[in-house]
């Protein structure tokens, strides 16, 4: 009688770890999730589509595969603008009927110590991520850049801790004239930000265009990599231009070769969000003259980066 009692309770101890293993692999975050095929997360930045309507865009994602939504306030758009005016009933209900998320929000005008608010709407979408900037001193260097970065983190940490309450992920990118701006700031930053609610935006426009120097500091840096910009410098975007030298930001336009970061990304098994991104000039205009045609310029941007894989 003792092999039917010890066989049945293998069987409990079995379908028990069969249960946590099934409840630990649905609440797993991307990150958690080893050794997955790697496949890029698009993040569809409605800033691309200039002062476009959120109706429009987000018929447009399907065909690039993108089921979530970076909205952009005023000027690079002005998405965000347009969920206060329909209210967040009816944004969700918008959602809803596209079969698409609130991915991110993008909020530099409000800057990093502004946004309480912008962390509760979030939460109340699921959104998992706001991206902003750090504006501050800049072109610092060794231990005055160390000390400003540590000081930052400092001050910030209520606004992580509301971060953290919430489940939002704050991502700082590196952008010109700011304090994190230089490749050096993004390794300080990576280093003593503790907080898993804290990340990076990785922007390569902003950075030296050494494809072999962006993969090793990508490299070094990815564990807190939350957003990766699909963005390359290419002619800039400081100055009025012909749209097909503006399209030169974007991978597979530009001379910028991906493949080092993209090996990167797969070899780290990164899970965070990929944009494809880019900024017309002025700010608030689409890359194309169409909804449309703007999507099929990103359409050709997606199946380079693909073709890396």
């Amino acid at each position: 009688m003792t092999k039917p009692s010890s066989l049945s309770r293998r069987h409990l101890l079995q379908s028990a770890a069969s249960v946590c293993a099934a409840a630990s692999l649905m609440h797993a975050t991307p990150n958690s999730i080893a050794k997955e095929e790697f496949r890029f997360r698009y993040l569809l930045g409605s800033s691309l589509y200039g002062y476009a309507s959120i109706e429009s865009i987000l018929r447009e994602a399907p065909k690039l595969q993108s089921t979530s939504i970076d909205l952009w306030p005023r000027v690079h758009g002005d998405q965000r603008e347009q969920l206060d005016a329909m209210g967040e009933k009816a944004f969700r209900t918008l959602l809803e009927s596209n079969g698409s998320k609130l991915g991110c929000i993008t909020q530099y005008k409000l800057g990093p110590f502004g946004l309480a608010e912008e962390f509760r709407l979030a939460q109340r979408f699921g959104c998992k991520t706001i991206v902003t900037g750090a504006k501050g001193p800049s072109k610092l260097q060794g231990a005055e850049l160390r000390n400003a970065i540590r000081d930052f983190l400092e001050q910030l940490k209520p606004h992580v801790a509301l971060a953290e309450e919430c489940g939002v992920v704050l991502a700082i990118e590196n952008h010109a004239n700011n304090l994190m701006e230089s490749e050096d700031s993004l390794r300080i930053f990576a280093e003593l930000a503790s907080s898993k609610c804290l990340a990076i935006a990785f922007a390569p426009y902003h950075l030296p265009q050494d494809p072999v120097r962006l993969a090793k500091l990508l490299e070094e840096i990815l564990p807190k990599v939350e957003v990766f910009y699909a963005w390359q410098h290419g002619k800039g975007s400081m100055t009025k231009q012909p749209r097909e030298d503006e399209w030169l930001q974007l991978p597979g336009y530009g001379p910028l070769d991906f493949k080092p970061m993209v090996d990167v990304l797969r070899r780290g098994e990164y899970r965070g969000w990929t944009e494809l991104f880019m900024h017309p000039y002025p700010r608030g205009l689409a890359i194309h003259e169409s909804v449309e045609k703007s999507t099929e310029v990103l359409l050709k941007s997606k199946q380079y980066l693909e073709s890396l894989l």
